[in-house]
């Protein structure tokens, strides 16, 4: 589902924003809302590390307002094999990210908002700013029963969870990070929320199961436009700021300078993928093939998302013990994904003659790569 929104007249930054190295003007005081042109997930969280990085936060307070397409956002500390369908993913076309706070894995699309509020640490205020959020959603509609919990989440009807929570803290400056579901796919969420990789262990940061439901199932009437000119015009009238929704181009490297290169980073394979925690995988599975059936077992241990060793146990009498061996040893040292799997598994099968075996040897990989 893609849902329109209006572009406010665009404002330049240079009067707020500081970055010594681009020559921006000293900052001022007071408050400023920003709203995402962009529904790239990437761009949205590098502009987050930009502002966290380069805005003069000690007298400064910004909201930003971002919505993505279909994206799941898993923490900083946490394994997307435990926390997402990848495969699903991949077929759906969601993007996978990680982000540079913790918490746990959400699912985003454009019926889902993010919000962020950055301050400088000492005035760092996480229950405040869903308190914020409560009253803007009361203001918009007296009806809804919404409250803040002790783990920094919005519950509707004291049982549904509509916003996540996660933060950042920097040595002077600070970011707390929001959800809000207006109209997210449930289908889709639940179907890429949920792992289908059995047999890891890890000491990656696990999500907290929760029931979910969107604010447009209470009320049909909200849309995400409402709600955030809601929220914007909460924050205004707290911080005695102007209510005006700047909107901003966030790959934009005139305002932002190395924007770009920070988007880079968070879309890299390395990042998303290289920087889970180490785990290990062990499972096994049947395999059938000409009515002989065999039982494989598995057991990879997985560090900064390469295979750094791999076992791989097969009956003697159904493929050769070389055979195998050939393919454990060649998948060690590649990464833990199907795309390189598939390559090793391609080049090892060209050398194979006996078609019996081949063809053994090519279910085994196919298995293989389901792992992943």
């Amino acid at each position: 589902m893609i849902i329109q929104f209006s572009l406010k007249k665009c404002f330049p930054l240079y009067c707020v924003l500081k970055a010594p190295a681009a020559g921006f003007k000293t900052a001022k005081e007071g408050g400023l809302i920003l709203q995402s042109a962009s529904q790239d997930v990437y761009q949205n969280l590098a502009l987050e590390d930009w502002i966290h990085d380069n805005m003069d936060l000690e007298n400064r307070h910004v909201l930003f307002l971002w919505r993505n397409s279909s994206t799941v956002v898993i923490g900083r500390h946490q394994n997307p094999w435990q926390e997402c369908n990848l495969r699903v993913m991949r077929q759906k076309g969601v993007k996978l990210a990680r982000r540079r706070s913790g918490g746990g894995a959400v699912y985003h699309d454009p019926g889902n908002i993010n919000l962020t509020f950055f301050t400088s640490r000492k005035k760092f205020e996480r229950i405040e700013n869903l308190k914020l959020v409560v009253k803007a959603l009361k203001t918009l509609r007296p009806q809804l029963d919404v409250q803040a919990t002790e783990r920094y989440d919005l519950l509707l009807n004291k049982t549904f969870k509509i916003s996540g929570t996660a933060a950042k803290l920097g040595r002077t400056t600070a970011y707390h990070h929001c959800t809000l579901l207006c109209s997210a796919d449930k289908f889709v969420l639940t179907s890429v929320l949920k792992s289908p990789y059995n047999g890891i262990k890890s000491n990656a940061t696990p999500s907290v199961p929760a029931l979910v439901k969107n604010l447009f199932e209470e009320d049909p009437t909200l849309t995400c436009e409402m709600l955030m000119d809601a929220i914007a015009g909460e924050y205004a009238s707290h911080h005695h700021t102007a209510n005006h929704i700047h909107v901003i181009n966030p790959a934009d490297e005139t305002e932002f300078p190395g924007i770009n290169n920070k988007a880079r980073e968070l879309k890299a394979w390395n990042w998303l993928y290289g920087k889970t925690p180490k785990f290990n995988i062990s499972t096994s599975f049947n395999i059938e093939h000409d009515q002989s059936r065999a039982e494989i077992q598995i057991s990879m241990d997985v560090k900064n998302g390469n295979i750094e060793t791999c076992q791989i146990d097969v009956p003697r009498n159904w493929l050769p013990l070389d055979m195998h061996d050939e393919l454990r040893n060649s998948l060690i040292g590649n990464r833990f994904c199907p795309n390189e799997t598939t390559a090793v598994a391609t080049a090892l099968l060209r050398t194979c003659a006996d078609s019996k075996l081949h063809s053994k040897w090519h279910i085994l990989c196919e298995k293989i790569v389901t792992l992943m």
